[in-house]
């Protein structure tokens, strides 16, 4: 059976409660099972074996929702009674099976190498999601500040919003053309002015087709 949190502190049984002091990484904190009474030993011991225990990345965070047999929870119990040892973590063999030894200070190096890894695995593919490919069709309408919804969207597909794409297709040719027809406007104008001589034939022009009935 494979079991973690457990090993030995030289000749003494040892139940780590933390792997790594907080600041101190070369250090530790366990408690002795030995030497603790039933109402603490038994109930510690089935956290252990437990699958909060075995599931906690330190056996702190599961001692920490578990009571002794008077209803204390066993953290505090420990704390309180001075059953907390900070050792190094080198002086620590860990014995999660029979066949099984590794110094703490050597496990606590793997474990954190491969939180790394598992970190950098997560932050990539975190990356890869961000800047992969993507639809063009999606970029194209985040460039022109479309609201329509995604293609293939329930929304998309539905009449509304079919309805919805033209009437914005609609409006915005209506403004390009009014824009376009103020800029022709304006084009005629200045046109006038620089050559009045040709405006005022184009106005005779235009009189002379004008029909006068009697």
């Amino acid at each position: 059976m494979f079991l973690r949190h457990v090993g030995k502190h030289g000749d003494r049984k040892v139940a780590v409660i933390f792997r790594e002091v907080p600041g101190e990484p070369h250090m530790c904190l366990v408690t002795y099972p030995e030497v603790l009474n039933q109402h603490i030993h038994d109930p510690l011991m089935k956290c252990i074996e437990s699958d909060i225990g075995q599931n906690s990345e330190n056996l702190a965070d599961a001692l920490n929702r578990t009571h002794t047999k008077d209803g204390v929870i066993i953290l505090q119990k420990l704390h309180s009674e001075g059953m907390l040892k900070k050792i190094r973590t080198e002086t620590v063999v860990m014995t999660p099976a029979p066949n099984t030894k590794i110094k703490l200070d050597e496990l606590n190096k793997i474990l954190n190498e491969m939180k790394q890894g598992e970190e950098a695995v997560k932050k990539l593919a975190e990356m890869d999601k961000q800047m992969g490919m993507q639809d063009p069709a999606q970029v194209a309408r985040r460039m022109r500040g479309d609201k329509t919804p995604p293609a293939g969207s329930d929304e998309a597909l539905s009449d509304a919003g079919i309805a919805r794409n033209l009437r914005q297709q609609a409006d915005r040719m209506n403004l390009e053309a009014k824009g376009l027809m103020a800029e022709a406007e304006r084009l005629l104008k200045e046109a006038a002015s620089l050559d009045p001589v040709k405006a005022e034939k184009s106005k005779t022009k235009k009189a002379s087709k004008v029909k006068v009935t009697v």
